[in-house]
């Protein structure tokens, strides 16, 4: 397994092939990801600990969704979203299409 440490938390990559990806994402409480979407990469995540936020779209026009341990997410190609760990530490499990560098960032407290 890899473990590439971010501002937020970390990712712990368990898979990466030429068709897929997996990694588990956890996220620290008060951290975020940056408001983002995938040009190609497409990604279905599961709670396994916390709360997640889920943010989707672009501001003004924000949908909050808060996700519970067990609960899932599809986000396809082109999918405004953010990723938010509020209280809690969040774990989540990720698997996706292997473009793991396929990332366009809107918003990024991190300055990345």
């Amino acid at each position: 397994m890899r473990v590439v440490d971010k501002p937020w938390g970390h990712e712990e990559i368990w898979a990466e092939t030429a068709r897929y990806a997996g990694k588990f994402l956890i996220i620290r409480a008060g951290e975020e990801l940056s408001r983002q979407y995938h040009e190609f990469k497409e990604e279905t995540i599961c709670v396994l600990e916390g709360v997640l936020r889920l943010e989707l779209g672009r501001r003004p026009n924000v949908e909050i969704r808060r996700l519970q341990p067990g609960e899932s997410f599809h986000c396809t190609p082109g999918t405004v979203h953010r990723f938010c760990a509020d209280d809690v530490d969040v774990r989540l499990v990720e698997v996706s299409t292997p473009e793991l560098d396929d990332v366009v960032r809107l918003e990024d407290k991190y300055r990345r």
